[in-house]
């Protein structure tokens, strides 16, 4: 006589989700459809400009001049000023010409200092995770040639050259 025991099945999973391949193959389908909407549906973009016509031989070339002839260079002295918070681990050296013309040689010269003082105010207020980008050094250009517009006038100063640069 042998017994049998009987174990009691478990009761069968209802199946009424749509499981996990279910959502898998619906994330895909769903994925396929938007790019194929927005594939087909959308306009082709225009057929960008050509910025220079083709050079031949009936194409002249005209080169402008950049420095005009009364075009002169007034040298600041140099500027050293400490950056960031830390008591002075880092620093940063820069030497800068002022562009003017002959007849106001004179006026930059006598604007010296205020011109160092408002590039050093405007050095001090900078940080030191902007001197990492490199896309920041046209916009310290630009900042300091309109920090010599307001202290110049604009006839005055046509621009800065910065002439060294040295972060440490």
């Amino acid at each position: 006589m042998s017994e049998t025991k009987e174990t009691p099945e478990a009761p069968e999973k209802s199946s009424g989700g749509l499981g996990m391949i279910g959502l898998i193959l619906l994330g895909v389908a769903a994925m396929a459809g938007s790019f194929g909407v927005s594939f087909l549906l959308n306009e082709p973009a225009p057929q960008a400009v050509a910025a220079c016509e083709p050079v031949t031989e009936a194409t002249e070339i005209k080169l402008t001049k950049k420095v005009s002839a009364d075009q002169r260079y007034v040298e600041l002295d140099e500027i050293l000023i400490t950056i960031g918070s830390a008591p002075a681990n880092r620093f940063l050296k820069i030497n800068a010409s002022i562009v003017t013309n002959a007849d106001s040689v004179k006026d930059v010269e006598k604007a010296k200092p205020l011109l160092i003082d408002s590039f050093n105010y405007y050095l001090r207020s900078v940080e030191v995770s902007d001197f990492e980008n490199p896309a920041f050094y046209p916009h310290l250009r630009e900042q300091l040639g309109r920090r010599a517009e307001l202290v110049l006038g604009g006839e005055a100063s046509q621009g800065v050259l910065i002439t060294e640069f040295l972060l440490r």
